[in-house]
């Protein structure tokens, strides 16, 4: 009976203690750490008080590992509090990070107040706040900064120890650990250049070892064609860790008379013809059309005044310098057609020499198709086939097998990839077994490149995929790895990069035999580029 009322008593105290102690929610997002911006989202908080409650500090452990040299900064900052008329349980009033014309991207200043900050940390810290708290939700935030030499394979990996409220300690609820957090770089970022938005990457590695991104221009805004846009394009001569000052490769300006927003160029696929040193861009020109959406503007018929243009440029300089467009469009549109297009990201150089581009079509019942495009005299002439399905629009292709050609779709049904393979370059497609079943997507851009055994450091045939991996909204970007030709996909075999929305539009290629390079729309900046060791991928 004596140890019953002990255990009560016992109890009792507890149950008093745990209810004057104050939590902190935590949330610890699985995004890249952007090497070149100043601040970046490490954890987000938030604390349930009292007016005039006070978080002291916390403390944080970086895990072994993580390369302490390589780190400016950690930041403690206050973002104020909650609307009432916002339901839900949240850890952030706003975006904490501002992108603004030819400024640093960091934190908003108008949204976040700096409480601490420690530069060159140990491998334990604490930050600290005097900051007198609301009633109701408050938010606080811890920002990390890298030195910009920070390698671009680092991970970083820290945890939230504890924290003190009215100087006791707080319980911990939620993500504490933010661990294997990647290293990226803003390639592209709002604001860079006065430009408002940048969309729609492709990348390559050229035969000399150079990265080179390619991407919209959006001057004004992130809407699609018609606007004012151009190609733009971006060089790296040491595997992506800088990059090279923007270069405009493909614009139209004020042709035939007609504002330079009424002559916009894009949705840019780029390719490597590694037999003649050459590089090639392929884009859509939209001449007219009253900035109202291409898309649903452009006509049938053949000429710029009805119809929306299929334009190359080459370069033969490693991607310096860049040819006037040239104008396919009669050689590949049938004139019934309202509007054909280059399927964005990239094209390849099959094991013949054949160049092909994927590209995609509204026929003349106004139904979308996927297909592609192909030169067999080096870019002088193209041709084009069939399509492979119907409802379907950007595509990506890969020579899975000597002749054998992948074709991998964004499907308007939504759910799931559509893919096809021909043997005849686009006479005739037949269904692949993963078709409509393998790939979860949100209807969304995606990119497919095949590895062969010998250029890849396991000396395996890989399938590389990127996309959301997501069936609605655009967020988790994933890199996938298929070992049987794209008939499975394991779990085992795919690294989560980001798990913010964006716009999620993804090109991947090979920086070298151990290392794939990833150039995409990211949560946390508009051309984000990443470098994922291939044993990462496939351990």
């Amino acid at each position: 009976m004596k140890k019953s009322f002990l255990l009560a008593g016992l109890l009792a105290l507890c149950s008093q203690a745990y209810a004057g102690t104050d939590t902190v929610f935590v949330r610890a997002p699985q995004i890249p750490v952007l090497t070149n911006q100043r601040d970046n989202v490490l954890f987000e908080m938030r604390v349930e008080a009292g007016k005039g409650d006070v978080l002291n500090e916390i403390s944080l452990q970086f895990e072994e590992g993580t390369e302490l040299e390589n780190i400016e900064s950690v930041r403690l900052f206050y973002s104020g509090t909650e609307a009432f008329t916002r339901p839900g349980k949240h850890f952030s009033p706003v975006g904490y990070i501002t992108h603004r014309k030819n400024a640093p991207s960091e934190a908003d200043r108008d949204y976040s107040v700096k409480q601490d900050e420690t530069r060159n940390p140990e491998r334990t810290l604490r930050l600290r706040s005097a900051q007198g708290l609301v009633e109701g939700p408050n938010y606080f935030w811890v920002s990390l900064q890298m030195k910009n030499s920070t390698p671009l394979q680092e991970k970083v990996g820290v945890r939230l120890l504890s924290a003190k409220i009215n100087r006791d300690e707080a319980i911990l609820e939620g993500d504490t650990e933010a661990s294997g957090r990647r290293m990226g770089i803003a390639v592209r970022q709002a604001g860079m250049d006065g430009v408002a938005a940048y969309r729609i990457p492709g990348l390559v590695t050229t035969d000399k070892g150079t990265l080179v991104g390619c991407y919209d221009v959006r001057y004004h805004s992130s809407v699609d064609l018609q606007e004012k846009i151009d190609i733009g394009i971006s060089r790296s001569t040491d595997k992506g860790q800088t990059w090279e000052p923007m270069r405009i490769a493909m614009t139209m300006g004020n042709e035939r008379g007609l504002p330079h927003a009424q002559n916009g160029v894009g949705d840019p696929s780029i390719l490597v013809d590694g037999e003649n040193h050459t590089l090639w861009i392929a884009a859509a020109w939209c001449h007219g059309m009253g900035n109202q959406r291409a898309w649903f503007n452009s006509g049938q018929g053949m000429d710029a005044d009805e119809t929306a243009q299929l334009l190359l440029a080459k370069s033969e300089d490693d991607g310096k310098t860049w040819s006037k467009p040239i104008n396919i469009t009669e050689q590949v549109k049938d004139p019934s057609w309202y509007f054909l297009l280059q399927g964005p990201g990239r094209g390849i150089t099959m094991h013949d020499g054949t160049l092909v581009f994927p590209i995609q079509f509204i026929d003349s019942t106004r139904v979308p198709n996927a297909g592609i495009m192909y030169s067999q005299d080096a870019g002088k002439t193209w041709h084009l086939h069939q399509a492979a399905r119907s409802n379907t629009t950007e595509a990506q292709v890969a020579e899975v097998e000597p002749g054998v050609l992948m074709l991998n779709m964004r499907d308007n049904r939504g759910g799931s990839r559509a893919v096809s393979i021909t043997r005849d370059l686009g006479r005739t497609w037949e269904e692949h077994p993963s078709n409509r079943s393998a790939l979860p997507e949100p209807v969304c851009m995606a990119s497919l490149i095949h590895v062969n055994a010998n250029e890849n450091a396991l000396k395996r045939d890989i399938l590389l995929f990127s996309n959301p991996n997501t069936t609605k909204n655009r967020n988790h970007i994933t890199i996938k790895a298929s070992l049987d030709g794209g008939i499975t996909w394991p779990k085992e075999y795919q690294v989560m990069l980001d798990e913010g929305e964006g716009w999620g539009y993804t090109c991947l290629t090979m920086i070298d035999e151990h290392t794939v390079g990833i150039l995409y729309e990211s949560s946390v900046a508009h051309m984000t580029f990443q470098a994922i060791p291939l044993r990462d991928i496939i351990p």
